[in-house]
């Protein structure tokens, strides 16, 4: 059998889980902690570029830090890139760019979700595992 499709079966089960599990902050713990900077720049193409800070010292699995952005219509969210995360307890710079498809962010104010997220190993399936999650108003500015 192919590793592929238990792959990608193990890929839909942990998104389908992203979309019901709520980010919630870790506890009062300081090792584990995200931030978004109040601005955010919004390119010549559209695309978007966020910025924050974030700490986490330990994880079993990869972490990856992913944000989203709502500018007028709180319901609807778009993702603004996603990186990976070092989880050495010291704290660290982060950023993502994106470009929401068929929808033109402007300048001005918008409110940013990012989120630190590891994906552990439970009975063979990577499940989400919620280190921080911080929302903040950001201003966007065209650079």
């Amino acid at each position: 059998m192919s590793m592929r499709p238990a792959l990608g079966a193990a890929a839909t089960v942990a998104l389908a889980l992203l979309a019901v599990v709520p980010a919630t902050p870790a506890a009062a713990d300081t090792k584990e902690s995200i931030t978004v900077d109040t601005a955010g720049r919004i390119g010549p193409d559209g695309s978007v570029t966020l910025t924050g800070t974030y700490r986490c010292a330990d994880s079993s699995g990869p972490v990856f830090i992913s944000s989203s952005i709502t500018q007028a219509d709180p319901s609807v969210r778009y993702g603004i890139g996603g990186s990976r995360a070092v989880c050495d307890g010291k704290e660290h710079r982060w950023q993502n760019t994106g470009k929401p498809r068929n929808h033109v962010l402007k300048k001005g104010t918008a409110q940013v979700e990012a989120t630190l997220m590891e994906l552990r190993l439970q009975g063979g399936l990577p499940l989400p595992d919620f280190h921080a999650a911080q929302q903040q108003g950001v201003t966007l500015a065209q650079s």
